[in-house]
C-alpha cells in the first residue's frame, strides 16, 4: 500500500471527475455520515464529511488515502477507519484546509497514525 495519504487508492474504484456529493461513508464499524464536498486534485484529495447528528453536526476532512472502497452503484464509500477514530480526528476547519499546509499536516498526521500508514 502506498504510504501517501492525500491520494486515492489504485483498488478502490475511484474515477477522477466523478461526483461522489451525497454519497454515504461507512467506517469499519457502521455508518458515519454523507460526503459535503470533495477534491480529487492530485497530492490533496480528500472527503468532507457531514457526520449529522452522529457527532453533533461535526464536519470531518478524511484524506483520499483513508478510502478503501467506492460503490458507484450503491453510492457508498467505504474507509479504513473506526467511528471512534473518525470521531477523534481534527475537526474540519474550512478556513484552514485550503493552502494552509500546516492543517494538512496535522489532518494527514493523524490519519497516518491511526492507519499504520
Amino acid at each position: 500500500m502506498s504510504d501517501h495519504i492525500w491520494g486515492y487508492q489504485p483498488t478502490t474504484g475511484h474515477t477522477a471527475g466523478t461526483d461522489l456529493t451525497g454519497y454515504k461513508v461507512e467506517a469499519s464499524d457502521g455508518s458515519i455520515g454523507k460526503v459535503d464536498k470533495h477534491s480529487d486534485e492530485v497530492d490533496s484529495s480528500y472527503l468532507v464529511v457531514d457526520t449529522g447528528v452522529w457527532i453533533f453536526g461535526k464536519h470531518v476532512l478524511l484524506p483520499a488515502g483513508t478510502v478503501t472502497t467506492i460503490d458507484q452503484a450503491e453510492k457508498k464509500i467505504y474507509v479504513a477507519l473506526t467511528k471512534d477514530q473518525i470521531k477523534d480526528s481534527p475537526e474540519f476547519d474550512k478556513d484552514k484546509h485550503l493552502g494552509d499546509a500546516g492543517y494538512h499536516e496535522q489532518v494527514g498526521g493523524y490519519y497516518q497514525t491511526h492507519r499504520g500508514i
